[in-house]
């Protein structure tokens, strides 16, 4: 059986694209005491609230009529945002070269936090090479907790 993230992105992806849009992700989380299906949208020179808008009107209908979730839930279009996090191979692949955060589960050197631009990724073992100043940094994939882009100023 298929997940509920899977069944909704499934439903959604061809009605995101022909808002224009191009489906990021979809989130399916309790957050204080309340149920919250998410979807994030992107689109090239970046998403609006109108975009946000036409694709909740138009997705909205169709979990109606297949009602994959059990109980009440809040639905919520959002864009992706500068500082998404990464999760797919294909979205290390777009990103390679960008400025990144990596986040850790626990210390390494001192930090659990280290910022430089993604230099690598391997699909094969999920490691995430990161150059830092003049270093390239190896991560493995069971101590990252999450790597996201980040934005320079």
């Amino acid at each position: 059986m298929k997940k509920i993230t899977e069944l909704v992105a499934e439903m959604a992806a061809p009605v995101v694209a022909d808002a224009g849009c191009t489906l990021w992700d979809v989130e399916y989380v309790r957050e204080a005491g309340a149920w919250y299906l998410r979807l994030y949208i992107d689109k090239a020179g970046g998403v609006d609230i109108l975009d946000c808008e036409k694709v909740s009107r138009a997705v909205e209908p169709l979990l109606d009529e297949a009602d994959p979730i059990e109980g009440s839930y809040t639905f919520e279009v959002s864009s992706a945002g500068a500082e998404r996090p990464l999760k797919r191979p294909s979205d290390f692949a777009q990103f390679l070269g960008s400025p990144v955060t990596v986040k850790l589960y626990q210390n390494r050197n001192g930090r659990k936090e280290f910022a430089g631009h993604l230099q690598a990724y391997d699909e094969a073992t999920g490691s995430v090479t990161v150059t830092i100043g003049k270093e390239d940094i190896t991560f493995t994939k069971g101590e990252v907790a999450l790597v996201r882009l980040r934005v320079e100023f």
